[in-house]
């Protein structure tokens, strides 16, 4: 398969609080990039996999791994604050791509390393079959069920989010599905039109939770360690 309009962007800067130099802290012995990489390139879906980064060692680090890093990412656009989904525009407008050259575009996030190119080769399949204006990879919740979830004041009195539900069998409440960042799919023209991949025609791709791991903390990083270990 070879969708020949579409291309890669992978976000990747350099500024993480939480775990210090996350995108290329070896994971397994590999820069943990080098896995979304990797996926982006086995699966032969992308004319070009394009790395949006401000710091140039990710910048080398990615194109060591086969990635297209053709410009640094402004400052302005790798703080704590601004949308992913308005870097991945970014990469777009900076390569200048016309309508006429390319349809879709595909983020994946470098800090979900267990996707792999079977995932995002699915997720295209599903992404043109539902006719999507954008599509967001999604995964169930699992021992953790989010009907019962509540909030706790200062006086540790606990107020149920969901007060109607809490009474409720798990199994006859809706199925819920958390967004991950694994792989997101949109046309570039509604990127470009609604800035976000959040849009009224957004469809959702489910994959397994081990798939979809979005590592931020230093427990996600030992979970995601250990299923790479064991794949």
């Amino acid at each position: 398969m070879m969708a020949e309009k579409s291309i890669a962007v992978i976000p990747a800067r350099s500024g993480s609080k939480r775990i210090v130099n996350k995108n290329i802290r070896e994971m397994c012995g590999r820069p943990l990039i080098s896995y979304t990489i990797e996926a982006a390139k086995k699966c032969g879906l992308f004319s070009h996999i394009i790395v949006s980064t401000d710091s140039k060692e990710i910048a080398a680090i990615s194109e060591e791994y086969g990635a297209e890093v053709p410009f640094l990412r402004e400052k302005n656009l790798a703080d704590d604050y601004s949308p992913v989904s308005l870097v991945t525009l970014d990469a777009i407008d900076r390569l200048e791509i016309k309508s006429d050259q390319y349809d879709n575009v595909c983020q994946l996030m470098a800090n979900c390393p267990l996707r792999d190119d079977i995932d995002i080769v699915n997720s295209y399949q599903h992404f043109t079959e539902t006719q999507s204006s954008a599509q967001i990879s999604v995964t169930q919740y699992g021992w953790c069920n989010p009907w019962w979830a509540m909030k706790c004041d200062t006086n540790n009195k606990l107020i149920p989010i969901f007060e109607e539900q809490l009474n409720k069998r798990s199994q006859d409440l809706p199925e819920l599905f958390c967004p991950t960042g694994a792989i997101w799919w949109a046309k570039i023209s509604t990127l470009r039109k609604e800035k976000t991949f959040h849009c009224m025609n957004r469809t959702g791709c489910e994959i397994p939770w081990e798939k979809g791991i979005d590592i931020d903390t230093e427990d996600d990083w030992r979970m995601a360690e250990i299923l790479m270990q064991n794949k």
